[in-house]
């Protein structure tokens, strides 16, 4: 286990790895940012922002809160993804939903080998990051950045496999707090339209 000391001198994956072992829930903020490149210039694209609450393995709550209101959601079986503007349900089998995904290499199990490459990438701004590439061809990303300070994750960068960037900057980290039993099973909403595709 690495102490607060060693934390900030370990690599980014030491510390990821310690942290995925070390942390079995989790909850905190988030800002995601979408990044636009026109003539090879990026610029901010569409921003949002909300919360997030998880427990291992693969039970998660991701609510992004602006500009619209949504909700993915894992109960450790099923994923969930309620739209509300829509009043609409999304319903989809766990494993392969998520198995390469920035949820399940945040939330997902300890196995991390399994579903993903990983290397070191070095500091900056005063955080570590490691990049990690799913070894799965049917992952929507092709390299998860994970920005790493103190122990915990800090940040995301998200390249997905047309070349866009999503940047995750995560906030108000808290390790390890008590989740009720019942916290992750969805409930879905009065007169919500379910689809199971």
């Amino acid at each position: 286990m690495l102490t607060a000391v060693s934390a900030a001198q370990a690599s980014a994956i030491e510390q990821f790895k310690a942290f995925v072992v070390n942390t079995k829930t989790a909850k905190g903020e988030f800002l995601q940012v979408q990044m636009k490149t026109a003539n090879g210039v990026s610029k901010v694209g569409k921003s949002s922002s909300g919360t997030f609450k998880f427990a291992r393995p693969g039970k998660f709550i991701w609510t992004y809160i602006k500009p619209y209101e949504q909700v993915l959601q894992a109960d450790g079986d099923k994923l969930y993804l309620y739209d509300k503007d829509l009043n609409q349900v999304t319903i989809k089998a766990l494993g392969n939903a998520i198995a390469s995904s920035p949820a399940a290499i945040l939330f997902g199990s300890v196995d991390l080998d399994k579903n993903f490459v990983m290397k070191d990438v070095g500091l900056k701004q005063g955080v570590e990051w490691l990049e990690a590439i799913p070894k799965t061809k049917d992952s929507q990303f092709d390299t998860i950045g994970i920005g790493m300070k103190d122990g915990v994750p800090v940040g995301m960068e998200l390249r997905d496999s047309f070349g866009q960037l999503s940047i995750v900057t995560l906030k108000n980290f808290e390790k390890n707090p008590n989740f009720s039993v019942d916290q992750f099973k969805f409930i879905v909403p009065t007169g919500a339209e379910v689809l199971r595709p």
